[in-house]
């Protein structure tokens, strides 16, 4: 039965709007840039890696380096402060830090369902559903969610699901039983997807996964794959990162890996004991990857089995880079196989997370804000198994998916002024022609960058000195040009500060005033 159901799908979404690409956006959570194998990770992904040998890899794309503005402005195409969220869901009373997605934008979903899709989303939301902006009051027809993540058992007391925008109990008869959220996304796009084959569309998933944010939790046969593996240390596991980096064309040779940071010990000064508990820690992580890196394949399959996966463009990438919350000793508190628990990597683990970049999650430099990006369409790009060079950003997801869905973007929704697109279409770059674009712009707790062709102007705080890098020869940030070309670093600070007032990032909330530094907090 399962197989003629299978094949009467196929039928129907072959039957659908041919011209129009189904999309499917993945998008995962505090991941470092070199986390997965076709990106330099010793964690095995196997079903990401086909995504990129079948279709294309990235090399210079970015997100905003931290969460919910990553969230915001992958949904509407524009910088996040100008979205409203410039820093987090609490509503800081400035125009870009209300704290959810605001009236003067538009999520894809919204442009995407007038066009004729089907709109799903599964996961994680946090971009405002506190304060009512849920994924069915903006734009998706169908959807299971959770308000923030924070969880992956169902026993966890964070683990709250919304299906629709209405909350259900974790042993709701609708889920299945003893669900970890890995696979609970995947199994809920699936049946989303379903919907829009059997009502002749095609669709639009937007599949965020809370791996590999914290609390670390994966099942105990995951785990177990892995320790002994780390006990090698992260000066050894990122050098081999940097290899097969090298190897594979993926990074430039004369970009030096950044240094072992003064915050962190070299692995050979760390106690035999706590040398073991690093390699759990790390074991736990990899297990998260691994395991969601497992639940992508089956959503493939899914797709495979459906007959629409050769039309579907889909585009994995990351909210920020690996997550250095809890310092250099990490956290390890009580049992990540299970229920409540507290376990974050830290800064050590992050390090190599982040190999070759500089710094990491909350900062604007590189190993804060590149992640990898896999775009595959058979249907759609011709090219295997290629990099691509070309400078690009999440809100350039949006000019992309209204490029292909040949979607109309709104000057006006529901009676009110809609801000232009931000971004550009990254079609030009599946054939490798170039992304025309002025600058690509960040800004988060004071960090601050602008990229202009291949110079980087970047800043650690609101009062920190501002560096010029000139990202062809040195994207690992480890010479700084501002004092050699003080007029350029000068000339790319005034349009930073230009950009700054049009995109609200100013005002600064009251509270963020005074430069205040990162505290390591939140999801």
């Amino acid at each position: 039965m399962l197989r003629l159901f299978l094949a009467i799908l196929a039928i129907c979404a072959g039957a659908s709007a041919a011209t129009k690409p189904n999309i499917l956006v993945i998008l995962v959570d505090d991941m470092g840039f070199s986390d997965v194998g076709c990106y330099g990770s010793e964690i095995p992904t196997p079903n990401l890696d086909a995504l990129a040998k079948n279709g294309l890899r990235f090399t210079q794309f970015y997100n905003t380096g931290r969460c919910c503005p990553t969230r915001a402005a992958l949904l509407t195409g524009v910088y996040s402060h100008q979205a409203g969220v410039g820093h987090m869901v609490n509503n800081q009373k400035a125009p870009g830090y209300v704290g959810h997605l605001n009236d003067s934008c538009v999520t894809m979903a919204e442009v995407l369902r007038p066009a004729g899709y089907f709109t799903a989303m599964s996961g994680k939301w946090h971009v405002g559903f506190e304060q009512g902006v849920t994924p069915k009051t903006r734009g998706f027809d169908r959807s299971l969610c959770a308000a923030a993540g924070g969880f992956y058992y169902a026993e966890s007391a964070r683990a709250q699901l919304f299906l629709d925008g209405e909350k259900i109990a974790s042993d709701d008869a609708r889920l299945p039983k003893n669900w970890y959220t890995t696979d609970l996304w995947t199994t809920f796009g699936l049946k989303f997807i379903d919907e829009a084959v059997a009502a002749k569309k095609p669709f639009y998933l937007h599949l965020c996964h809370n791996a590999p944010h914290f609390p670390l939790q994966a099942p105990k046969e995951d785990i177990e794959k892995f320790l002994g593996k780390y006990k090698l240390g992260w000066e050894e596991v990122r050098a081999r990162r940097y290899a097969r980096q090298l190897e594979s064309g993926l990074i430039d040779k004369q970009w030096a890996s950044s240094p072992l940071p003064a915050s962190i010990k070299a692995w050979q000064d760390v106690p035999t004991e706590e040398q073991a508990r690093f390699d759990h820690l790390m074991a736990v992580y990899a297990a998260v990857v691994n395991h969601m890196d497992k639940a992508i394949g089956d959503l493939v399959a899914g797709l495979k089995q459906r007959g629409v996966l050769d039309n579907t463009l889909i585009l994995f990438m990351s909210d920020n880079g690996g997550n250095a919350e809890s310092g250099a000793h990490g956290r390890t508190e009580g049992d990540p196989t299970k229920g409540p628990s507290q376990w974050y990597c830290g800064e050590s683990w992050a390090y190599a997370e982040n190999t070759p970049f500089r710094l990491y999650k909350h900062f604007n430099h590189e190993g804060g804000i590149a992640t990898p990006l896999i775009a595959h369409w058979p249907a759609g790009i011709a090219a295997k198994n290629e990099f691509r060079r070309q400078p690009g950003h999440l809100i350039d997801v949006m000019a992309t998916v209204v490029d292909v869905a040949g979607a109309n973007y709104p000057k006006e929704f529901n009676g009110k002024a809609i801000l232009p697109m931000e971004g550009r279409s990254l079609v030009p770059a599946f054939t490798d022609k170039p992304i025309e674009r002025e600058a690509i712009f960040w800004e988060h707790e004071g960090n601050a960058a602008v990229r202009v062709g291949d110079l980087k102007l970047v800043r650690q705080s609101r009062n920190g000195a501002w560096e010029l890098y000139d990202m062809k020869a040195d994207r690992t940030e480890l010479h700084n040009l501002a004092t050699a070309q003080p007029a350029k670093a000068k000339e790319l600070a005034a349009l930073w500060d230009a950009w700054a007032e049009r995109a609200h990032v100013k005002p600064y909330p009251a509270a963020e005033g005074k430069g205040k530094k990162n505290k390591n907090k939140g999801e």
